[in-house]
């Protein structure tokens, strides 16, 4: 019997976010029993909290997913030692769920292109396994990839690099834009990747006029299901699919046919690109900025209170959070932004009762390291003839109302009631 082909899933943004744990928990539960889930770490190789990273996506999994995962750490080319490399190929050949997310796309591109992981990718999709590209690792798949950080941040010139093309070998020419609709300038485009409008125009120029471009707006996916040649999109926001000044454009919810993406035309309306001119929009920016300058404010306020074990803080700032969720409500702030202010306010919540969950649950529970490590060293002393000395680490817990009880099998200790 045939080998069922799997799926590739791009993000937009919010891979480890509450927007998409529901996502992930049916992609996982279409692979069967056990599948087996993989984090690649390659994106963010180069930072230095890369390991940090890959134990948020383990950490996201476990707590919200419910699902383990495990990491495939290939941080660079150079810095991998030929055992280290063996392995993380060995574990993506093994796994049935590929997660890769946050970094530099060329980075990426420029680790991968001189290692199997391409091809190792393109074997697991073959044989059923479920990719997800998210955020900058999104960028990588397509034919070309738009280098970031290098226009946005340094100022090079605009260009494309090459990609992995991995979804070119499935029969997509395409380039993937994430963070599509992203709105962090404030009163400056970062649209389309953070390029703004004038200048992804001018690099949509510099494309092939074969190739298309599929834009992903924030917190949003675009499941396209090899077996049954079917895309879906899911998530806060919408897929842009642009050809040749056309634009064609799918809602969350929409399903349609794998061939609009290869370029094939199925009676689908294609409009005429808009001409958008940011400047216009700067007043209802300004709005925006006013809303999450208070959303984030009100984060910023609650970590401070949790890092501070202020509770009475952290809880104010969940309430004040929740009322200016409410009021922009009700002033019909953007349904899109409301919903990513709800995902903070949830995620923060969970944060908040992850951390009272680690904490000591009384006043024993929290000496208990310390006391037993001195009644370790007590013992050595006594073993050791040394009886003033354990008498003094006595004496010492004494006076902080800790009571010590010799027994045949050992000491024990209690707080003096």
């Amino acid at each position: 019997m045939p080998q069922k082909k799997g799926t590739i899933v791009l993000m937009g943004s919010g891979e480890l976010t509450a927007t998409m744990v529901e996502i992930h928990k049916a992609l996982l539960a279409q692979l069967g029993s056990e599948p087996r889930a993989v984090f690649i770490d390659t994106p963010a190789g180069f930072q230095l909290n890369v390991d940090e990273i890959s134990r948020k996506a383990v950490g996201y999994f476990r707590d919200n997913v419910k699902y383990p995962m495990s990491v495939a750490s290939f941080k660079s080319i150079d810095s991998c030692t030929p055992y280290e490399a063996e392995q993380a190929f060995h574990e993506i050949r093994q796994a049935d769920y590929l997660l890769i997310g946050p970094g530099s796309p060329t980075y990426a591109v420029r680790q991968w292109q001189q290692t199997p992981i391409p091809n190792i990718l393109i074997s697991r999709i073959e044989n059923g396994a479920c990719l997800v590209a998210a955020s900058a690792a999104a960028l990588t798949v397509g034919r070309f990839t738009l280098p970031v950080y290098e226009i946005y941040k340094v100022g090079t010139s605009l260009h494309w690099v090459d990609g992995l093309d991995i979804l070119g070998y499935f029969g997509f020419n395409l380039v993937v834009i994430p963070h599509w609709n992203n709105a962090e300038g404030g009163t400056h485009d970062t649209r389309f990747c953070y390029m703004g409008e004038p200048r992804f125009r001018k690099l949509e120029q510099l494309l092939p006029e074969e190739v298309s471009i599929l834009g992903l707006d924030e917190h949003t996916a675009c499941i396209m299901d090899l077996e049954t040649k079917e895309a879906t999109i899911k998530g806060l926001g919408r897929l842009t699919l642009r050809r040749r000044g056309g634009e064609l454009t799918f809602e969350k919810g929409e399903r349609f046919p794998l061939d609009v993406l290869q370029g094939k035309e199925l009676g689908k309306v294609w409009s005429k690109r808009p001409t958008e001119h940011f400047a216009e929009k700067i007043l209802v920016n300004s709005v925006q900025d006013s809303f999450w300058e208070t959303v984030h404010s009100c984060e910023d306020t609650f970590r401070s209170g949790l890092d501070r074990h202020d509770l009475k803080q952290a809880a104010t700032a969940l309430l004040e959070l929740d009322r200016t969720i409410w009021e922009a409500h009700l002033d019909h702030e953007s349904s899109e932004f409301i919903s990513q202010a709800r995902d903070i306010l949830r995620e923060l919540i969970v944060f908040m009762t992850t951390k009272l969950e680690a904490a000591p649950q009384d006043q024993a529970q929290c000496l208990a390291p310390l006391v037993n490590e001195l009644l370790a060293l007590r013992q050595t002393l006594r073993n050791n003839g040394q009886w003033k000395e354990a008498d003094a680490i006595r004496d010492c817990l004494h006076k902080a109302d800790i009571v010590i009880e010799d027994r045949k099998n050992g000491s024990h200790w209690k707080l003096k009631s």
